[in-house]
């Protein structure tokens, strides 16, 4: 089956050629979805909400390898799909950051680790209600120090 992606836009933040391991929202520095105009409309009600859900592509990604290197795990190793690598077979990432505020088809946001530039798939809004979940776990991040 062959799927096909079309990109609605571009993320731009400070990042040129690498990225923080995991956002900090105190991080300095203009971070923003650059939506295409003729999906600007899509935006309606979009700032009601505190915080959405990028979706995006990993344009700059490397080649795919089932086995990662965590950072936290300092030279140990976990499964792709048990990391948050950007090399993956799809090269697709989420993050889910603040919504500041919206300027026609600028969405401005808290910290993101994307590069700048980066394709933007989709935005959804992030609703506690469905999206948390109160009994989820950390998996191995567990057994790695100050990860608790």
């Amino acid at each position: 089956m062959k799927i096909k992606f079309v990109s609605i836009g571009t993320i731009h933040t400070p990042y040129k050629n690498t990225v923080p391991y995991y956002p900090d929202e105190n991080l300095e520095g203009e971070f923003y979805l650059e939506l295409d105009p003729e999906y600007q409309q899509g935006l309606f009600k979009l700032e009601t909400f505190s915080h959405i859900v990028v979706l995006f592509y990993f344009d700059r990604s490397k080649k795919v390898n089932l086995i990662a290197h965590p950072p936290h795990l300092e030279g140990g190793e976990v499964g792709l799909f048990a990391s948050r690598s950007p090399n993956r077979v799809n090269h697709i990432g989420l993050d889910i950051v603040r919504l500041i505020k919206i300027e026609g088809n600028l969405i401005h946001t808290s910290c993101m680790d994307i590069l700048d530039n980066t394709p933007l798939i989709d935005i959804k809004p992030y609703v506690p209600k469905i999206d948390l979940k109160p009994d989820a776990n950390n998996g191995w991040l567990n057994s790695v120090e100050g990860m608790h």
